[in-house]
C-alpha cells in the first residue's frame, strides 16, 4: 500500500504537473513577453531579431550603414519623471527608452516605445535596430520581440548588453532616459 501511495504522490511531480510548474508558466504572459525575473539567464534567440555579440556589433558600428542602438534599462518612473540615485552608462550614440521591456507594457510605455523607434528610423522600419539591457535580461529580450510586433524588420538582439561592452574594455557614456513625448 506505501508503494501505491508513493507512486500516486510521485506521479505528479515525474510528469511535472506540480504547482512550481504552472508558476513557471506565469513567468509570461498570453502574448508571450516576459513577466516577471527579468535578471535571469535569457535564451539565445529572440523571434523577430537576430542576436549579435560584442564582436559583430562593433563591425556593425563601423560600417556604412550603422544601427541605432536602443538601451532599455528600467528607470523607476514616479510622480511623472524618472527617478534614481544613481548614473547609468550606456554604449556611446545610444537612445535610452527606459521601461520599454516590461512584460506589461501600459498604453503610455507603448506610446513612448512606438515614438522614439519611429523617430530614430525616420519612419523606415526596414533601418537597422540594436536592443539591449545589461547581461541575463529578459527587458531587451521583451523590447525586441516588441519591436518586431510594431512591424520593425532589420532587429537586433545585443544579448550580452553592456555588461559584456564593459568587460571587452569599450566606451561608455552616462545616460539620461528620453522624456515621455
Amino acid at each position: 500500500m506505501s508503494r501505491l501511495l508513493a507512486a500516486v504522490f510521485c506521479l505528479p511531480l515525474l510528469l511535472g504537473l506540480l504547482p512550481a510548474q504552472a508558476g513557471e508558466e506565469a513567468l509570461f504572459s498570453a502574448d508571450g513577453y516576459r513577466q516577471d525575473r527579468y535578471r535571469s539567464p535569457t535564451p539565445a534567440t529572440v523571434e523577430g531579431a537576430q542576436t549579435v555579440d560584442t564582436a559583430t556589433l562593433q563591425r556593425m558600428l563601423e560600417s556604412a550603414d550603422q544601427p541605432v542602438l536602443i538601451d532599455v534599462f528600467r528607470r523607476p518612473w514616479l510622480h511623472g519623471q524618472f527617478v534614481s540615485d544613481e548614473a547609468h552608462q550606456n554604449i556611446p550614440g545610444s537612445l535610452w527608452l527606459a521601461n520599454v521591456g516590461e512584460g506589461t507594457a501600459e498604453a503610455p510605455w507603448l506610446d513612448y516605445f512606438s515614438h522614439y523607434l519611429k523617430q530614430a528610423s525616420g519612419g523606415d522600419q526596414a533601418r537597422a535596430l540594436v536592443l539591449y539591457c545589461k547581461s541575463d535580461c529578459w527587458l531587451s529580450w521583451n523590447a525586441s520581440k516588441r519591436a518586431a510586433a510594431l512591424g520593425y524588420t532589420r532587429l537586433y538582439w545585443y544579448r550580452d548588453g553592456i555588461d559584456a561592452w564593459q568587460q571587452a574594455g569599450l566606451p561608455v557614456q552616462t545616460a539620461t532616459p528620453e522624456p515621455l513625448p
